[in-house]
């Protein structure tokens, strides 16, 4: 689960982390009301979308006066921001966050992410902060130093004074970067987050360390613990159809091509789109129904892989262990004959009774094409969408 900028922040804050003075708004006066009550000659008006890159878009602009907030905030709100992460139908501004100005002499990078590899968190840090790390990654690798956490012991003081090190902090500085780090941490796992990245993070002429953007991102399976982060969740932020298959706990991701896919296990939709991607085609999502593959769930998929205007036919792919492929099978035709299937459906389905699956699939009035394995499927549903 993502959320803004801003309900991050306020997170951060709750556990130490420093942060800019700001507020939210959501209409044009309440920008200029924030403005009066920060003070000052100096402002940030910044737009709060569910992606980064929003400063080349145009969603972060500077302003000298309330009169100036009053005016940028008139030109954000409701514009359609593009940035490398929303593609090109952009996100349409709702909300706005309205900070202080800082004097910033330096700007950093730090993150924490789940890392799958080592079965633990790593701690990230880069002098190279405002940039993607992605970027720095690929580009200047050496600029970027990383501490494996282990999970039984958490972060050390020893790893917090090298991250301090390795972005060349000095007096201070370090002492105050080490006290940020260690509540970002505990903010990180406390909260079962799986993302917190600070870019950038900045040392200011004051010599204080301030994130200056929070990026957090929180682990689906665990935001049960977490009702108060929950409720922050911000539905016009999120694909439509990810939000309808939420309802039916179907984990569903919409993808920018045309074969439609539904798979039970989420091991065995990678490799189906892997394959289909093999035999020339594209996929238009990633959908797991589930080791069960009732009817139930079976016809919300499909209305939710259809409701994409790009998916020109649809590959099922599912695996009879847990269940026998003859329920599957009957499943599959009880859902999609209350429904008005024009799409091409290829079915394959491998395990127990699938050669009687195989039977009432063929012998079904809906004209199923039956697929004997996965990479005869692959084909078959490609070949579908080439007609």
């Amino acid at each position: 689960m993502k959320i803004h900028e801003y309900q991050g922040k306020a997170i951060l804050k709750k556990y130490g982390v420093a942060v800019p003075e700001g507020t939210p708004a959501f209409t044009v006066e309440e920008a200029a009301d924030v403005a009066r009550k920060l003070g000052g000659k100096r402002f940030v008006v910044k737009a709060q979308i569910h992606a980064g890159g929003r400063g080349k878009g145009g969603g972060v602009k500077l302003a000298s006066s309330v009169e100036e907030v009053n005016q940028l905030s008139r030109q954000m709100l409701g514009m359609k921001l593009v940035t490398h992460q929303t593609g090109p139908e952009g996100r349409i501004v709702k909300r706005l966050l309205i900070e202080q100005g800082i004097d910033i002499a330096r700007e950093l990078y730090a993150g924490i992410v789940l890392d799958r590899e080592t079965a633990g968190d790593t701690f990230i840090v880069s002098t190279e902060g405002g940039v993607e790390i992605e970027k720095i990654a690929a580009q200047t690798p050496e600029k970027i130093v990383k501490q494996r956490i282990d999970p039984g012991v958490g972060l050390r003081s020893y790893q917090v004074r090298e991250l301090a090190y390795a972005l060349r902090l000095e007096g201070d500085q370090i002492k105050k970067a080490s006290a940020f780090f260690t509540a970002l941490y505990r903010a990180y796992r406390e909260t079962d987050a799986s993302l917190a990245e600070i870019n950038p993070l900045v040392i200011t002429k004051q010599g204080d360390v301030l994130a200056l953007d929070a990026k957090i991102n929180f682990d689906d399976n665990a935001i049960y613990r977490h009702p108060d982060i929950r409720e922050l969740r911000d539905f016009d932020e999120e694909e439509p159809a990810e939000i309808e298959a939420s309802k039916y706990d179907l984990n569903y991701i919409k993808l920018s091509g045309n074969v439609g896919c539904m798979v039970n296990g989420a091991g065995l939709a990678m490799a189906t789109m892997d394959i289909i991607k093999l035999a020339g085609g594209e996929p238009a999502n990633f959908l797991d129904v589930g080791g069960g593959a009732s009817a139930e769930s079976v016809k919300a998929g499909f209305r939710i892989i259809v409701s994409d205007p790009n998916v020109k036919a649809v590959l099922i792919n599912i695996f009879g262990g847990i269940v026998r492929c003859d329920r599957v099978a009957q499943g599959i035709i009880d859902a999609l004959s209350d429904l008005k299937v024009t799409h091409s459906v290829v079915v394959r389905l491998a395990g127990t009774n699938s050669d009687m699956a195989a039977k009432m699939l063929r012998e079904s009035p809906l004209k199923f094409i039956v697929a004997d394995d996965l990479a005869d499927g692959a084909k078959k549903v490609v070949a579908a969408v080439a007609k």
